[in-house]
């Protein structure tokens, strides 16, 4: 098969050397690509540079018809394009469809938000000072975006950042992740079709630790990043006079409650659990790691929880029954499985799963798992699921915010006032009620606080991140 190509500043180029992409399930050889050179990567970064004040000079609807037409191109080739996801990520193909959908719909959300993206207009006199004058605001974009995306949702982590670029009329340059290079250079196949100026976008395969040259280069003036705390950390610690966006990790919690008691909403609660705790093999920021139930329910979600986590389909991700794929490498699941044997060995207890096959971790749950045990306190990335009894209200919300992290949380309840409350005292960036806090909207602000990051994603969030704002003062109008 031939070498994928580069993207530098719209155009198609092959770089230096060849980067591989293995399939995680069985090591097989499914693309190829290059990386680029210092001379390309060059290239490109002048090129957004040079391009940024005819970039935001694009007539609103020159943005909005793009957008359109990279949601319309991703949609007739959705079918191909998943394969891909699942060749190069090793998630099943019926998660691998569902992520081009909603980049699909990231793109034409993109589209519909620019068509409104207006300024503002205020008479400025409410006081004697002002009369006669009159302000109108609008939003300009930065600069160039450094988009930096990982290998979990190689698809759609980088449509959360290009889309809104295009919108605000920001260059971008994409730098996916090695292992999973092939569905954003896809995705800048597409890009190139729709006509936008040359430099408006590149799409840049770069090892990782030279990604630091690109986060430091003064013309890109924001950095948009996915992926782990400490890298996230690095970078901000590395550009404090950019403008950094960092959505990074999590240990997701859930609880279900004493009045979410039926035999029907324990059924819902079990299986909604089961499947996110285990949906991408857990290589999800906001997949379902800890579960807290009241004590009188405990028993009943525990036997239903093992019950539907057992019941998971396992195996080949191109399978049409497969849920739980591999994780991304055998390092992964090297990691996930030491992480489960030192909780054991501090006393916890594997109610299924907990074996090791290659790539492949079996979908796991523990209990009994103590507070300072890496499944429990840190970012398994894998699937693993830890379930714990309390006591009341407040012994679930203390656990819930005992955590470096804060992205989502899930709260199962009917009650009105519960959900309130948890949505008021909860240290998080979202409070899904009724379901696990895997629910995302591609609409909806998305980001955590603590150690799960700064700044939201979301297409209008994202555009307004992306921007400032900038006042004009009209003089001497007759209002």
């Amino acid at each position: 098969m031939d070498p994928a190509p580069l993207w530098v500043a719209g155009d198609a180029e092959h770089g230096a050397g060849r980067l591989e992409v293995r399939h995680p399930y069985d090591g097989r050889v499914v693309g190829s690509t290059s990386y680029a050179t210092e001379a390309q990567v060059e290239r490109a970064v002048a090129a957004a540079h040079a391009v940024r004040h005819r970039a935001a000079a694009l007539p609103l609807h020159v943005r909005a018809d793009a957008l359109a037409a990279i949601s319309a191109r991703l949609a007739e080739r959705a079918e191909p394009i998943a394969r891909l996801i699942t060749a190069e990520n090793g998630k099943p193909l019926r998660w691998a469809r569902a992520e081009v959908s909603r980049a699909v719909c990231v793109f034409r959300a993109a589209a519909e938000a620019t068509r409104t993206w207006s300024g503002e207009v205020m008479r400025l006199d409410t006081d004697r000072g002002g009369e006669g004058r009159l302000g109108y605001i609008t939003r300009v974009p930065k600069g160039p975006v450094l988009a930096i995306t990982p290998f979990n949702f190689p698809l759609n982590l980088v449509a959360h950042k290009v889309a809104p670029a295009i919108a605000v009329g920001a260059p971008v340059v994409i730098k996916p992740a090695p292992k999973t290079p092939l569905s954003a250079l896809l995705l800048g196949e597409i890009i190139a079709e729709v006509g936008l100026p040359a430099g408006m976008f590149s799409v840049l395969t770069v090892p990782d630790e030279q990604a630091g040259d690109l986060v430091g280069d003064a013309r890109l003036a924001i950095v948009s990043f996915t992926g782990s705390g400490p890298v996230g950390a690095a970078i901000a610690a590395a550009v404090p006079d950019k403008h950094v966006v960092l959505e990074l990790g999590g240990n997701a919690a859930a609880y279900v409650a004493e009045d979410y008691h039926t035999p029907a909403e324990l059924d819902w609660a079990a299986t909604r659990i089961a499947l996110f705790a285990n949906y991408q093999a857990g290589q999800s920021c906001i997949g379902v790691q800890r579960v807290y139930v009241d004590a009188a329910l405990y028993e009943r979600v525990r036997d239903r929880v093992v019950a539907a986590v057992a019941a998971l389909r396992t195996g080949d991700p191109f399978d049409e029954q497969t849920e739980v794929g591999p994780l991304i490498d055998e390092a992964a699941a090297r990691r996930v499985a030491d992480w489960v044997d030192e909780a054991v060995a501090s006393g916890a207890r594997v109610l299924t799963g907990g074996v090791r096959t290659g790539t492949s971790y079996a979908p796991t749950v523990l209990e009994r798992v103590p507070a300072d045990a890496k499944v429990a306190c840190e970012e398994v990335f894998g699937p693993v699921l830890v379930l714990a009894p309390v006591d009341s209200v407040d012994d679930a919300f203390r656990r819930i915010n005992d955590s470096r992290f804060g992205l989502q949380a899930g709260i199962f309840t009917r009650s009105l006032p519960l959900a309130f409350r948890a949505h008021r005292e909860l240290e998080v960036g979202g409070v899904i009620v009724g379901d696990v806090p895997s629910y995302r909207a591609d609409q909806m602000p998305y980001g955590g606080v603590k150690g799960s990051g700064v700044g939201r994603e979301g297409v209008r969030y994202a555009m307004t991140d992306y921007t400032y704002e900038r006042a004009m003062v009209l003089t001497g109008i007759d209002l």
